[in-house]
């Protein structure tokens, strides 16, 4: 896996432009299949089923393996590519974009064309509620409550996101370790434990991480 951290849009949103009486109204879904996206498309045509287009832009993966967009009969490579490339330069994957053109009776020419539907999928965005996934494993570490000190230090040192703590007759932590930090942890907390510690790999892939 080359990519090891990727953005995603956890809650959708949607956002409006007005560019020379053109209201351009971009509206966002998260998904996680081409046939998500193609049915989130379908709705949004039909819900603005009057406007003159309806263009959209989806990628699929973490390292965008599955990428499409539509001009929807606007000029060549006026709205769905320049919504795409949106997405592309942002870092957002699994998520579909459709952006509802209601002409206001003036021609933007292919520059204006292209500005307004970027601008369009920003406000989108900007409603949207984001999220980073980074890949990695969960450890579970159990030690004693002289060793948890120890754990939350070379935690802060390290960056590394500690998820939960479990308190009884031992202490049990739940964290999360990038494959550079994993050797790092485990050799830094064996040591300042002498060994005693229990570490074990719960899961390994990608995580959404709180914020800091």
């Amino acid at each position: 896996m080359s990519t090891e951290t990727y953005r995603i849009i956890k809650a959708g949103g949607s956002g409006e432009i007005t560019e020379k009486k053109s209201r351009f109204i971009a509206t966002l879904c998260p998904v996680s299949s081409e046939e998500e996206a193609l049915a989130f498309i379908g709705q949004l045509k039909k819900k603005y089923w009057d406007a003159k287009h309806n263009c959209y832009a989806y990628v699929i993966g973490p390292d965008n393996a599955l990428s499409r967009c539509s001009d929807d009969g606007e000029p060549s490579k006026t709205a769905g590519k320049p919504m795409l490339d949106i997405l592309v330069s942002e870092g957002i994957h699994n998520v579909a974009v459709v952006v509802t053109r209601y002409f206001g009776g003036v021609l933007l020419g292919t520059g204006g064309l292209v500005r307004a539907y970027q601008a369009a999928v920003k406000a989108g965005l900007s409603a949207c509620t984001l999220a980073t996934r980074h890949f990695g494993k969960k450890l579970v570490v159990t030690t004693d409550y002289s060793g948890i000190g120890k754990l939350q230090y070379i935690a802060a040192t390290e960056n590394i996101s500690l998820l939960s703590t479990e308190y009884t007759d031992a202490v049990t932590v739940t964290l999360f370790v990038s494959p550079v930090q994993e050797s790092i942890f485990i050799k830094k907390f064996t040591q300042a434990t002498n060994g005693r510690a229990g570490i074990a790999v719960a899961e390994e892939g990608f995580f959404e991480l709180p914020d800091d």
